[in-house]
């Protein structure tokens, strides 16, 4: 338990800073963070799984891949994230300059469905893909864990899916 504070308290530390960094980000965008913050996060994330799992030397032959994993899964991420908002920036420039002729009810009826089912279809694939090459990844090394490791991996898991639940709450309290 010790050890789960203590690398949770490092999550926090190296977190804090890129939640303001979410607010006002290098390139001035409030609420998106620069290339250079979302590296600086999932090297957070890498360091506090690492730190947690305290693996021995044998397991460190295995970190590699999982690493290269995450980062591949964390860049695949941000391209879906950037193309995304690539297709709305002109709506949201639109509608700041007052150039929007129509609301989201028109916004909607305007859409080609097909495109966007398709678009989310080759996104969840791709995010399907990734995932599958983490769970690769992992499955050598998660073999070698011991009941302790499982153990802090499971209360690492836990935290980051209620951080995630958290975040995605808090976005939709300040879209409404």
């Amino acid at each position: 338990m010790k050890v789960i504070a203590a690398t949770l308290a490092a999550l926090f530390v190296t977190v804090s800073p890129l939640a303001h960094a979410q607010q006002t980000s290098a390139a001035g965008e409030p609420g998106r963070l620069s290339q250079t913050d979302m590296n600086a996060l999932t090297d957070a994330r890498v360091m506090v799984v690492k730190a947690a799992l305290q693996l021995t030397p044998d397991q460190e032959k295995y970190w590699p891949a999982i690493e290269l994993a995450i980062r591949q899964r964390a860049k695949g991420r941000q391209e879906r994230i950037e193309g995304f908002m690539a297709r709305i920036e002109p709506r949201i420039e639109a509608r700041t300059e007052g150039r929007a002729q129509s609301g989201p009810i028109e916004t909607l009826q305007n859409l080609n469905f097909v495109e966007l089912m398709e678009r989310r279809a080759e996104n969840l694939q791709q995010r399907a893909t990734d995932l599958k090459k983490l769970a690769e990844a992992w499955q050598p090394l998660y073999q070698t864990l011991t009941p302790d490791q499982k153990r802090r991996l499971a209360a690492l898991t836990i935290v980051a899916l209620r951080d995630v639940a958290s975040g995605i709450e808090q976005r939709r309290m300040t879209d409404y």
